[in-house]
């Protein structure tokens, strides 16, 4: 199985580096040097090995082994980045889990469906998820907001705090 863990946003500098916006939980561990992630293009699987990553304003900077000049990469500018589940090899904590498992999950408040999670953001406190129904709701992923996270049923419960889904 494989998971969407970014995009290329855009290219930095001229030597085929690239501006990776995370869709993924666990970045550092995703992207360190040696992993290798896929980028679909043109109805071909394109496999590239890491050979450096950082952080740059807010955004994952990745080069490729192999690649030598923006030229070599421009045409994946928009794509999303994919890599096997299997190829990370981490213990989540209580409470932790991939963001692959929430997203697509129902979120109620009490008895009420107020929507899916859509997308995750990561915040420098905590993630925040999307959640889409009649209304995107952006709820908080903190103790005292989620409730109950039930990856096997695809069902999350929270109590929303006052004007957390006004």
């Amino acid at each position: 199985m494989e998971v969407n863990i970014g995009k290329i946003v855009n290219m930095h500098g001229i030597r085929g580096e690239v501006k990776v916006l995370s869709a993924s939980d666990f970045a550092s561990e995703r992207f360190k040097k040696g992993k290798q992630v896929k980028i679909k293009f043109q109805g071909k699987e394109n496999i590239f090995t890491i050979k450096s990553y950082r952080v740059h304003k807010n955004f994952h900077m990745l080069q490729f082994e192999g690649v030598q000049n923006i030229n070599e990469v421009e045409k994946f500018k928009g794509h999303d980045l994919f890599q096997d589940v299997e190829d990370i090899d981490l213990q989540l904590e209580v409470n932790e889990y991939y963001y692959s498992d929430i997203i697509g999950c129902d979120v109620y408040n009490g008895t009420d469906l107020i929507g899916k999670v859509t997308e995750i953001f990561e915040t420098g406190a905590n993630d925040v998820w999307v959640v889409k129904g009649d209304k995107e709701h952006l709820i908080p992923y903190i103790e005292q907001v989620v409730k109950v996270v039930d990856i096997d049923q695809k069902r999350i419960e929270i109590e929303a705090m006052d004007g957390l889904l006004s």
